[in-house]
């Protein structure tokens, strides 16, 4: 008797779960999971619900905050071979890694064409971002935005110091104007990814690289050790024993600095940072800890600080490609979702809401033909994101990155005399696997 009740009951829940599947309808509709960082989720919601078809509809699967832990979500799940992984917003340092492990589908077609051929100046991509998705020869994911840092600064600042800023500025000028002015400078100096920005764009700007010939893999040529890497460390150092080095230095993040800009009744900072900062001080006028109508006014932007008077700089280059999982069980699907969502008008969306600048030159042109940016900040964007420099492209960067943050944090340790060269060390063992990070 029991054991018919029990029979009964599973018919009856199995009944409900099919008439409930029935009321749904649609139930059986694909869905493609779109992991994105947590920049602009407003816009890629509604895209998400915008590049949905009659065949399948986007989800929108929050990501961790910091560039590590994006990597090591995104790596755990197609390291497991996971099918629900169709589409990933990637640092553009995640590219190569990804690729050469085979997790990522390649690009083809047209759009490959012009991808690749922006790299040669001849596609409508700009160059430093179609540079990002490309590995081997071959393209692994779509510019979505192109990221680069600019020097921000009070102009009262510059103006007491005395400081030109009509031309190039050295980070040696800067951080001096500064001190002898009540100011501070404002970088990103904890120990993350983005102390690695700041180190190899003051690497890059004395005309070295972090580590060369990056194909080699683990038998790349590693460049710390060198006269452009005791130059590097001497601008931290400069910046860590000055009286322009802000309190919390050492846990510095593109968000903390924000607040020493228009503080009540100081002189205000330099400070180096991406291109969402405009959008967040605009967005901020009147309100508390924000500026004024008056004091916004007083905000200006340059190219980002010269390593080495003379020296052309090398402003940092990031963003956010849209890479498709190699293991999707709707490759075709996941594809086409990707173009969808990395379209013009999403770009200038994501520029105009978020402050996230376009990866192509189309886009940027309706941005600055929008108002909503001064046209010379826009141009700046451009071209910094052209003449930038990108961090190494390795299947091994996650290492490389570890190893440098390793030895170069805190930066009140850094010393030209000797961090250049023990970094060197330590990240040649770790890419020979003689240590461990």
């Amino acid at each position: 008797m029991r054991s018919t009740r029990r029979a009964i009951a599973r018919l009856a829940v199995a009944a409900l779960a099919a008439g409930t599947l029935a009321a749904c309808g649609g139930s059986d509709k694909p869905v493609l999971n779109w992991y994105v960082n947590p920049d602009g989720v407003p816009v890629f919601e509604r895209y998400a619900d915008e590049c949905s078809t009659a065949d399948y509809d986007i989800e929108v699967q929050l990501l961790p905050s910091g560039a590590t832990d994006q990597r090591t979500q995104l790596a755990r799940r197609l390291a497991a071979e996971d099918s629900s992984t169709d589409l990933m917003n990637l640092d553009p340092v995640f590219v190569a890694e990804f690729a050469n492990a085979g997790w990522l589908q390649e690009v083809e077609g047209d759009l490959a064409d012009r991808i690749t051929g922006s790299v040669e100046g001849e596609g409508d991509y700009l160059s430093g971002a179609a540079d990002t998705v490309i590995w081997e020869d071959t393209a692994y994911a779509i510019p979505l935005w192109a990221n680069t840092q600019v020097l921000w600064y009070r102009k009262s600042l510059a103006d007491a110091a005395g400081l030109d800023m009509s031309g190039p500025v050295t980070w040696d000028q800067v951080i001096d104007a500064a001190s002898d002015n009540g100011g501070t400078v404002g970088v990103q100096a904890s120990k993350y990814e983005a102390y690695v920005v700041w180190i190899n764009a003051l690497v890059q700007g004395a005309g070295g690289e972090l580590v060369s010939d990056t194909e080699a893999g683990r038998d790349a040529k590693v460049g710390i050790d060198t006269d452009a890497g005791r130059k590097a460390a001497a601008v931290v150092q400069k910046l860590a024993d000055s009286a322009a080095a802000q309190p919390d230095l050492t846990s510095s993040n593109e968000g903390t600095s924000l607040g020493q800009m228009f503080p009540d009744g100081g002189a205000g900072e330099f400070m180096t940072n991406w291109t969402f900062v405009y959008k967040n001080y605009e967005g901020l006028i009147g309100k508390p800890g924000g500026p004024t109508e008056e004091t916004f006014k007083d905000l200006a932007w340059a190219r980002y600080p010269a390593t080495v008077q003379g020296e052309t700089s090398k402003p940092p280059v990031g963003g956010i490609d849209i890479g498709v999982g190699a293991y999707s069980e709707h490759p075709d699907w996941a594809m086409a979702a990707a173009e969808c969502i990395t379209s013009e008008q999403a770009q200038v969306d994501l520029a105009l809401e978020a402050g996230l600048m376009p990866s192509t030159n189309a886009a940027y042109d309706k941005v600055a033909a929008s108002g909503d940016y001064p046209k010379d900040l826009v141009e700046l964007f451009r071209t910094s994101v052209d003449e930038g420099g990108p961090r190494p492209k390795s299947a091994f960067y996650a290492m490389i990155s570890g190893a440098i943050q390793a030895r170069w944090h805190s930066p009140n340790s850094v010393d030209p005399d000797s961090t250049p060269k023990e970094s060197a060390d330590y990240l040649k063992a770790v890419l020979e696997g003689k240590s461990l990070l």
